[in-house]
């Protein structure tokens, strides 16, 4: 079984990545693509017609066959169960449905070392936590090589985490792939991970589930949630889960301050001009005296406050595109 993640520039990594795949591979393939929840998604006609495997969109309960790519559909998440697909209204993971970490860790605990991992171009850390659960269960990890990609930040993250067996570009990853096809794989003894099946029956479950026992995900962390401003948990390393089972690492959920933050700063310009317009009205009305100066003085303190802000916000760093396909 191979797994696939991309986010921003993932479009163009999995084209090349499947016109790179030999018409042989003897693996089932599921394909992650952050994607807005509401958009119609064509992502599976476009890998079809890229490479020379079968490409459709997944579908719930659909059984896995060698050779075919089953491509996530947006706003839920893809995973697997009994060799089987499986779409979930799972908690988003880091804003998203489907989320690249929900997918790996899923067939981290299916397919253990028979499971394949692909990491590919994209920003912040999705995909980073899910290569470690396949590397954990002796699976093999794979990223397209940082300087081949669109937005190196989320292979290059899998890579400083220690998590990745093997990087090369997104056209050579199928000639890899036929590579690990003919090598021997031996079957350990594994432990059951508890926090890891826990994490992939919240994935796996309905999108406002309350059976979810907080107690068992960790820690309170002292942060958060973005999503419903619940409390979250600290989970394992460097992650996080609120008590309805929104999961987020740790840049992701900076990420999301730092859009909190933004979003904060645009409001207060906002409410700043429409004070200082307001107290402008009120001193005219006021005609003169002790009132129009104060309505004076409250507006020209408030356009410095805009000038101010203003200059803050036309210094921000422009937006990034962290939504994968449109």
């Amino acid at each position: 079984m191979v797994a696939i993640g991309a986010s921003a520039g993932g479009v163009e990594a999995l084209n090349q990545f499947a016109s790179g795949l030999p018409p042989d591979l003897p693996y089932a393939m599921l394909v992650a693509l952050h994607m807005p929840p509401g958009a119609p998604s064509v992502l599976a006609k476009i890998i079809d017609r890229a490479g020379p495997l079968p490409a459709q969109t997944a579908i719930d309960g659909a059984a896995l066959e060698p050779g075919r790519i089953y491509v996530a559909v947006p706003d839920r998440h893809l995973l697997v169960e009994d060799h089987r697909v499986q779409l979930s209204e799972g908690p988003t993971e880091n804003g998203y449905r489907p989320a690249i970490n929900a997918l790996f860790r899923s067939v981290a605990l299916t397919f253990g070392p028979y499971a394949i991992s692909v990491l590919m171009s994209g920003v912040l850390d999705d995909g980073v936590l899910g290569s470690a659960a396949i590397h954990s269960r002796r699976g093999t990890t794979i990223v397209q090589r940082p300087d081949d990609a669109m937005y190196p930040t989320m292979p290059q993250n899998a890579l400083n985490a220690g998590v990745i067996d093997h990087q090369v570009t997104a056209a050579d990853i199928g000639g890899l792939l036929k590579r690990l096809a003919d090598r021997h794989i031996e079957e350990p003894t594994m432990n059951a991970d508890i926090g890891m099946e826990l994490e992939n029956r919240i994935a796996k479950g309905k999108r406002f589930s309350v059976s979810l026992d907080a107690e068992a995900l960790g820690p309170p962390s002292g942060y958060t949630c973005p999503d419903c401003n619940g409390s979250l948990m600290a989970v394992g390393e460097g992650g996080y889960r609120c008590r309805v089972g929104h999961a987020w690492t740790a840049d992701a959920l900076l990420a999301a301050r730092d859009d909190e933050v933004e979003g904060a700063l645009w409001i207060a310009l906002r409410s700043l001009q429409e004070k200082a317009t307001l107290s402008r009205r009120l001193a005219k009305n006021a005609g003169s005296g002790a009132l129009f100066e104060r309505y004076t003085q409250i507006a020209d303190e408030a356009d410095h406050a805009v000038t101010i802000l203003g200059r803050r916000l036309a210094e921000s760093p422009p937006e990034k595109d962290t939504r994968g396909a449109r």
